[in-house]
């Protein structure tokens, strides 16, 4: 196989990197500037919220002021979580261009998740792939734990593959394959990749790896070589896993896009303007970066 000579990158901050951050909850006029300078870095894909109760994830309760608040860019595909349909009623409503749903190949990460097994968790989609194929939205599928699971360990590619391919054949239109806990390494993920790929088309792939282990760029290396064209990553690495104990955060968006672009792989993003959003974001929330890249470039703070 070979790279792939364009990259689709899927910006993950302000649904995955914020949803944990600890502390006060961040304000909505934090997350619809968040949102607004991604858009303008040239990023085409953007999850800017999860419509999920408030009870369970506090970060992620002003969902719907979020979607109404930003400025929405011509071309910019904004996507939303929605693990029920109760959620789903509220993105519509909210008018979002994309819905996901989210499930494991992990039993046992599953059951300490959700409380329920990986068969039941999916036929809980099944309501919601029908109200968004009535309403011509597209669905995105994610599998967790593809590579590592806290509680089991490893985690057999053949069981990656089967959640895989029954969220594929539910009619999502793409699977993203989550290294939930960053264990994973090159060669696991080629594995995994292959697995998966045999049923599943690589146009319809793409990669979500965590960076706890250092691993991701490395990871991100290997499914690329196998021609895999679209890639998770939240700026600045914000993000994390509440249920994984020392999970770091997402690949950082920066990083990825060093990457892609010393391998000559076309993005449409600005790693300048990218960079200056990581510093901002990262600023407003009083943490430390997690991008190397913007670390050694360094933001190009505004005049004012």
């Amino acid at each position: 196989m070979s790279f792939p000579s364009q990259v689709r990158v899927f910006e993950m901050s302000p649904r995955d990197g914020l949803q944990n951050e600890p502390g006060e909850l961040i304000t909505t006029a934090v997350k619809i500037e968040l949102i607004n300078r991604l858009s303008a870095c040239g990023l085409s894909h953007i999850e800017a919220a999860s419509f999920v109760s408030p009870k369970w994830v506090p970060q992620m309760g002003d969902a719907s002021e979020v979607m109404a608040g930003i400025t929405r860019k011509a071309g910019v595909t904004y996507a939303a979580l929605t693990p029920n349909l109760k959620g789903v009623e509220s993105a519509f409503a909210a008018e979002v261009d994309e819905i996901a749903v989210f499930s494991a190949a992990s039993e046992a990460f599953t059951q300490k998740n959700i409380n329920c097994s990986i068969a039941e968790s999916l036929a809980r989609f099944e309501p919601v792939l029908e109200a968004a194929r009535n309403k011509g939205i597209k669905v995105r599928g994610y599998v967790s734990t593809v590579m590592g699971c806290p509680y089991q360990g490893d985690v057999d590619p053949k069981q990656v593959a089967q959640v895989a391919n029954a969220l594929y054949a539910m009619g999502c239109y793409e699977i993203s394959l989550g290294d939930t806990i960053g264990v994973g390494t090159p060669l696991k993920a080629k594995r995994m990749l292959e697995a998966v790929n045999r049923d599943i088309p690589m146009n319809n792939l793409a990669a979500h790896f965590h960076d706890t282990y250092g691993q991701a760029i490395g990871n991100l290396y290997a499914v690329l070589e196998e021609g895999l064209a679209v890639v998770d990553a939240s700026v600045a690495g914000l993000g994390g896993c509440p249920y994984a104990r020392g999970a770091s955060g997402n690949v950082a968006t920066e990083d990825v896009l060093y990457l892609l672009q010393g391998l000559g792989i076309e993005t449409g993003i600005n790693l300048q303007d990218l960079i200056n959003t990581g510093d901002w974001i990262t600023r407003q929330l009083k943490r430390a970066n997690g991008s190397k890249v913007a670390l050694a470039l360094g933001a190009q703070h505004e005049q004012k």
